[in-house]
């Protein structure tokens, strides 16, 4: 059950938006598009079009083209596709056409010549819309999407979007509208919607959970075939009763207790698992045949009581805070090409993980990950307001990242709040505790597999790692805070090092690892007096032997089960990165990589 036209997911070039569930014909519709501000009430054959927008950038950036950073709330874009976009999409007669959003922020609602085909909430989640019934294949099509982005509105999910016109200290400038890819793909009559990949390493099993668009006829078929490198492992054929199916597989080779670390995935063995899955109907008709090409890793990961385990062996984190924010492009990639380098870019400093920090990611990102071998903790953005609004939005969009994105073996926890943001009272506020305590048995309850972070740095509740976010400058002074297991044990049932509780929860807490999830955020002094971090050295010799040093205080810290460092790049106004804006390296990389490794090196200058 072999499709020679399907790419071959875990080898794809990172161009294709969705990366575990791809197509062999799909037309990108980023490029040029028309567009307008204002228009708040308006309808798609009222407005008026005035200027040309480089989607998916948005508008507020250089690579936009608009570059209209402060106080957009309603924007508009159009564009049109036709038969030779129908074509390269793989659309004929008698199979649907669906148009797929990326992600935009944070209100939007799309038509297709005319016809209202979609409403979505949230800005970083994905949103498709069946327009089949709406298009003309004989003439051109026109889209029209309509964002709304308030930008005083504090309870949807901002993270690091300022509420200033200009950006100040850790707030960088706003996102609107689209800013991820926008494309076309033509599905069967009944499509395979959605791939759900989970590994049992001691029982050698897989398991991927199916959705389809609709329930087909009686007497179709599911075929799924696994290889690694050409071998076929395991493949099974499932007659479909409903439109979720799961489909169980046991792979052989994988049960031979003396070599089954072959197929295992981590950092320095990234090991991906191809998949072809078939939807066949029953009457045997080849143009209503269904297939997507996937990819999956197998790997455990478990925080047992002072340890954080991957694959049943402890594991150090050593991770770097990303904003994963360019200059000309925000939170919008400025290429395919830039997410791959970015990941090539941590490996390169040293780090085995990446927090890509109060963003959810385009998952090309991911796929990079999972291809190069880096562990990711998955984190949202954050709302700046406790309200039900703020809980409500809270809930659907996560909700919506962790299904997308559960099947990504390069992730490695969950992180839905960060710093009580959007739950400012945690300390002494009972709902807001309730938000912390709910939103990661939720999270538990939708995967189950990885562990929870119920609010990243301080007062945590049901968490299953402790953090602790310290920006301590002196790295003598971090060195003896975190010497030994009691100190930790000390700071949990009081105070940590930024003044705030870190433990709020009813009850004893319980034995967990600890890890220290932001420290560092060492500037380099400049005669800018906009430049932010917190501490500043005066040379660039002093930049990273003070780098190093910090990093070295927690990465040798017995107690510590991993740390995360602040941060990757500077981000606008936040100069407190181990590479510039461009992303050149202002420090020693092989000093930095020797550090984060726990050990020492001569510098190459």
């Amino acid at each position: 059950m072999r499709a020679g036209s399907l790419p071959t997911a875990s080898h794809q070039d990172g161009t294709y938006p969705r990366p575990q569930l791809v197509r062999p014909q799909w037309t990108d519709l980023t490029g040029p598009w028309e567009f307008t501000v204002g228009y708040s009430n308006g309808a798609p054959d009222t407005v008026g079009f005035d200027r040309t927008i480089r989607v998916p950038f948005p508008p507020e950036s250089v690579a936009s083209g608009i570059a209209e950073p402060n106080g957009l709330h309603s924007v508009w874009y159009r564009s049109s596709f036709a038969g030779a976009e129908l074509e390269s999409a793989g659309w004929v007669p008698g199979r649907r056409l669906i148009l797929h959003f990326g992600a935009v922020d944070w209100e939007a609602r799309v038509w297709v010549n005319g016809v209202l085909v979609s409403t979505h909430r949230g800005g970083q989640s994905p949103f498709s819309a069946d327009v089949t019934h709406a298009i003309d294949p004989e003439r051109e099509n026109t889209i029209v999407v309509h964002a709304v982005d308030d930008p005083d509105d504090v309870s949807i999910l901002r993270g690091k979007q300022d509420w200033r016109d200009e950006p100040h200290a850790i707030w960088y400038h706003r996102t609107t509208g689209i800013w991820q890819p926008v494309w076309l793909e033509a599905v069967a009559p009944v499509a395979i919607d959605g791939l759900v990949w989970t590994t049992d390493i001691p029982a050698a099993g897989v398991d991927v959970e199916v959705s389809l668009s609709d329930l087909p006829a009686a007497g179709a078929w599911l075929h799924v075939e696994v290889a690694y490198e050409g071998e076929v492992l395991a493949q099974t054929r499932t007659l479909v009763q409903s439109r979720f199916e799961t489909v169980r597989m046991r792979l052989p080779r994988q049960a031979n207790g003396q070599q089954y670390e072959e197929l295992l995935w981590s950092p320095g063995h990234p090991i991906l698992i191809d998949a072809v899955v078939r939807l066949e109907p029953a009457d045997g008709d080849d143009s209503s045949v269904d297939e997507v090409a996937s990819y999956f890793g197998m790997r455990s990961v478990e925080a047992t009581a002072s340890t954080f385990m991957l694959n049943d062996r402890p594991t150090k984190i050593r991770a770097v805070l990303a904003q994963n924010y360019w200059p000309e492009s925000h939170l919008a990639a400025p290429s395919a090409a830039a997410l791959r380098r970015e990941v090539e870019l941590i490996l390169s400093l040293g780090f085995n993980t990446a927090r890509v920090h109060q963003k959810a990611e385009d998952p090309r990102f991911l796929y990079w990950a999972d291809r190069l071998g880096l562990m990711l903790w998955s984190e949202t953005a954050s709302a700046y307001s406790f309200d039900r609004r703020a809980v409500s939005n809270l809930i659907s969009e996560w909700t919506s990242l962790v299904k997308r994105d559960l099947s990504h073996p390069s992730i490695i926890a969950w992180v839905p709040l960060n710093e009580s943001w959007g739950v400012q009272h945690i300390a002494h506020g009972p709902r807001p505790r309730a938000l912390s305590r709910s939103v990661a048995d939720l999270t538990r309850a939708l995967d189950g597999t990885r562990p929870v972070i119920s609010n990243d740095g301080w007062e945590h509740t049901s968490s299953d790692i402790w953090t602790i976010h310290d920006y301590e400058g002196d790295p003598e002074v971090l060195a003896h805070r975190y010497r030994d297991r009691h100190s930790l044990e000390a700071m949990l049932h009081g105070f940590g090092p930024a003044g705030r509780r870190l433990y709020v929860d009813d009850g004893a807490p319980a034995e967990h690892p600890f890890m220290v999830t932001e420290f560092g955020g060492v500037s380099l002094a400049s005669d800018n007096d906009k430049d932010w971090g917190y501490s500043t050295v005066g040379s660039s010799a002093e930049f990273t032997a003070r780098v190093c040093a910090l990093i070295r205080a927690v990465a040798l810290a017995e107690p510590l089960s991993g740390f995360c460092y602040t941060q990757l790049t500077d981000t606008g106004q936040e100069t407190n990165g181990l590479l510039n804006q461009d992303r050149t390296p202002k420090v020693d990389v092989a000093r930095v990589r020797a550090a984060v490794r726990g050990g020492t090196v001569r510098s190459t200058v």
